[in-house]
């Protein structure tokens, strides 16, 4: 029996490997070329087109749709999972509407019916305290993404490191809202978002303070590598704001360039740089912005400015 056992095995380790054997060395008897592809049951190579087997399975949908409307309508799967929602987006969701499949309104039996049934799902998709605490972490962190306009990605990244700080019990002695909110201002940075944190203050229900004690924190004990927020990050986000052209922006990053090799970057912040590069640039290209009009749109003060205006005009040879 263990002979017979080990024949088998044997046999299906060779058929194996003659399987990945030949679909490592198949070309096409045509053109000699690599790129075969399988395409509606058949092997096709890609560049002459020569059908090399129509005997294979299709593992795509029998069905066929033209435009993307179509192809919602015909799938037969759900979104996929998440993990900016707390059950990861699996558990079911009872529509708010009060109509049937047919689009035909419903009694007000069946009206009082479904509304018991939303408040039980409601109820049901959270287990316990802990559950209920991650559904209000999240819905929140994705309150102040959507108010700072941070793309789906961002709050992807910001949600697993809201998980991580879960899981690593870091949550304890902190609110919830400082945690998320840190979180949120890590995966901005991370993901080259270049928001400030006062901008994260403004739409958040923490202070300042707080947020920036939370943020060093988390950042420490994930041992999250944060690289140094680069000025230039800012420059076209502020320009759009203020209205100037494309030779003020270019030559707003090329002052920044300058004085950043000269080590007038180290220790300042990055938003008052881009401001104040902004505001010179937009003096020698003739399209001049007062220091207030800067300073509302970068969101720092008018004092910041004019120093760090005066050390670029100084690195740039203008003074």
């Amino acid at each position: 029996m263990a002979d017979f056992s080990r024949q088998r095995s044997r046999g299906r380790t060779n058929e194996d490997e003659q399987t990945s054997t030949e679909s490592e060395e198949q070309v096409c008897p045509e053109c000699n070329s690599d790129s075969i592809v399988h395409s509606g049951g058949e092997l096709v190579c890609d560049d002459c087109g020569l059908v090399l087997d129509e005997q294979n399975i299709d593992r795509g949908p029998e069905w066929r749709a033209f435009n993307q409307n179509e192809r919602d309508s015909k799938s037969r799967v759900g979104a996929p999972t998440t993990k900016t929602m707390h059950d990861k987006g699996l558990t079911t969701q009872i529509d708010w509407k009060n109509k049937d499949a047919y689009g035909r309104s419903l009694s007000s039996e069946k009206r009082s019916q479904m509304h018991r049934l939303r408040k039980w799902q409601e109820r049901i998709r959270t287990k316990d305290a802990g559950e209920r605490n991650l559904q209000f972490a999240l819905s929140e962190m994705d309150r102040m993404a959507s108010a700072l306009g941070a793309p789906r990605s961002t709050r992807e990244v910001a949600s697993v490191l809201y998980r991580r700080a879960l899981n690593e019990d870091l949550i304890r002695g902190r609110s919830i809202e400082a945690v998320s909110t840190s979180c949120l201002y890590a995966a901005c940075r991370m993901e080259g978002i270049p928001r400030s944190l006062d901008e994260v203050t403004e739409v958040a229900r923490v202070p300042y303070k707080e947020i920036g004690r939370t943020y060093r924190y988390i950042a420490q004990e994930l041992k999250l590598e944060m690289q140094p927020v680069d000025p230039k990050e800012y420059v076209p986000r502020f320009a759009s704001e203020l209205g100037v052209s494309e030779e003020v922006k270019q030559k707003a990053n090329e002052i920044i360039d300058v004085s950043a090799e000269q080590g007038l970057l180290s220790g300042k912040s990055p938003t008052g740089f881009a401001a104040a590069a902004l505001y010179a640039a937009s003096l020698l290209c003739n399209e001049k912005k007062t220091q207030r009009e800067v300073a509302e749109v970068s969101q720092v003060t008018e004092v910041t400015i004019r120093n760090r205006y005066q050390e670029q005009i100084e690195a740039m040879g203008l003074y």
